[in-house]
């Protein structure tokens, strides 16, 4: 079926009609990222592209971005055009966005456009793959006791209905003192015949240790090669907290699944995330909410199933806040301007020195590991007899916002990024020895 033959079809199917779109909305008068042309490592002109107040110093925008000009100005441009023709402009562009926007997610983050699926965040993408994985009563996962709820609840409900069995494991117990070969010798001695399913979070968000994936990928590869094909274990990655801080493909990593949502560390549009599957983990998986892409043409007999890009047949369909969504090329662009190598470099180099300045601090625990290798861009730790909520309202009282973890041990923690500098790093240190 050709493209205007699915547009007519889909029209009378969904009530529309296919009009051009007036050139004054394909105008704009906003800037993109290419457009804005930021250089490599410029921290400064990137602070400029935030609105964020001056008031306080923001150590906790990890949680949900603030978005930047680029961003910004992507999100009004669709908005506009959806409120001045919102049935036109939709039909104008639902055929091939979303696979432009893959394809710019796999220029950042490695991999192939039709791997990727578009999610709203981490939480939709963990369930929308955990609740697709074809397991088998008696089935294995995996997973740690350091993964977060929506994991923890993800897995529980799909044993629940499959009637495969979910166990955790603790990759370490000081997270301070964590190892390599501590965590992958943990993983390799909780593994056994039944499973099938071995599932990590990259950054913990409860103490800020960094797995090392490729070291896992190899271990469980190994162990792979000594089982049958129906056997051998997928490897599935919450990847949110390193998303955006650390330089990697993705598809290098040997995970077969990435999870991740973008509107955090990668200062995409609020409500949006990606999940990159390998060609083996798709194989594995199938779809729990209906696509709006060719599947739909599959459903009205004009293509077949093998004529879907897998990334697009297990995106969820229905209509979503789609400005912000096309709007996710813009932070993918912004941060292949600034650099992935000085993106880690930089965010690295101020979690080191927060780690460090902590550390000279009487009454911290800190349980971060010091390492770069084990750690990215979260700092966990306690202080004197204090409450981690009681710090963060103190903080807060100083006009510093951070965050404490939500576990059931949790923690004080800062989350220094990009739109952070040196100065703020050594005002909030010295705020925290004053009371």
């Amino acid at each position: 079926m050709q493209r205007r033959e699915f547009l007519t079809k889909s029209s009378l199917v969904l009530g529309s009609s296919l009009l051009p779109i007036p050139a004054l909305l394909q105008a704009g008068t906003t800037q993109t990222a290419a457009e804005i042309q930021l250089k490599p490592g410029d921290w400064t002109s990137l602070r400029k592209q935030f609105v964020l107040s001056y008031d306080y110093i923001h150590l906790a925008t990890f949680l949900l971005a603030s978005h930047p000009k680029p961003v910004a100005d992507a999100i009004a441009r669709h908005r506009q055009a959806f409120d001045v023709n919102p049935a036109d402009y939709w039909h104008e562009h639902f055929m091939t966005i979303d696979a432009d926007i893959a394809a710019s997610a796999a220029r950042y983050m490695g991999g192939r456009g039709d791997q990727i699926a578009l999610t709203d965040s981490t939480t939709m993408g963990l369930a929308m793959v955990y609740s697709g994985l074809q397991l088998r009563p008696g089935d294995e996962v995996l997973q740690t006791v350091h993964d977060h709820y929506s994991t923890d609840l993800s897995l529980q409900l799909r044993a629940e209905r499959t009637g495969a069995k979910v166990r955790q494991v603790a990759l370490y117990d000081n997270p301070a003192q964590v190892s390599v070969d501590q965590v992958v010798s943990r993983l390799k001695a909780a593994i056994n015949a039944a499973t099938r399913v071995v599932v990590v979070t990259w950054v913990h968000s409860s103490t800020g240790v960094k797995l090392p994936l490729r070291a896992i990928a190899a271990m469980l590869a190994e162990l792979n090669n000594q089982r049958n094909e129906a056997d051998q274990m997928l490897f599935c990655v919450d990847g949110v907290h390193g998303f955006g801080i650390e330089d990697i493909d993705v598809s290098t990593i040997g995970c077969d699944f990435f999870i991740a949502g973008t509107h955090k560390w990668i200062f995409g549009p609020r409500g949006t995330g990606v999940v990159w599957g390998s060609d083996r983990g798709w194989s594995r998986c199938k779809a729990v909410i209906p696509s709006f892409s060719r599947s739909y043409d599959v459903w009205l007999g004009g293509s077949t199933q093998d004529q879907v890009p897998m990334g697009e047949h297990m995106t969820p369909g229905g209509f979503h806040s789609f400005e912000h969504r096309w709007a996710l090329p813009e932070a993918f662009e912004l941060h292949l301007q600034l650099g992935k190598a000085q993106v880690q470099q930089r965010i690295h180099q101020l979690n080191t020195l927060t780690k460090q300045g902590l550390q000279q601090i009487k009454g911290v625990t800190l349980h971060t590991p010091m390492a770069a290798e084990l750690s990215s861009g979260l700092v966990c730790f306690d202080y004197k007899a204090m409450t981690p909520d009681d710090v963060v309202k103190a903080m807060h009282a100083k006009g510093i916002i951070m965050s404490s973890t939500p576990y059931r041990q949790s923690h004080a923690r800062f989350a220094p990024s990009l739109i952070n500098n040196e100065q703020e790093i050594k005002q909030t240190l010295a705020a925290l020895t004053t009371f």
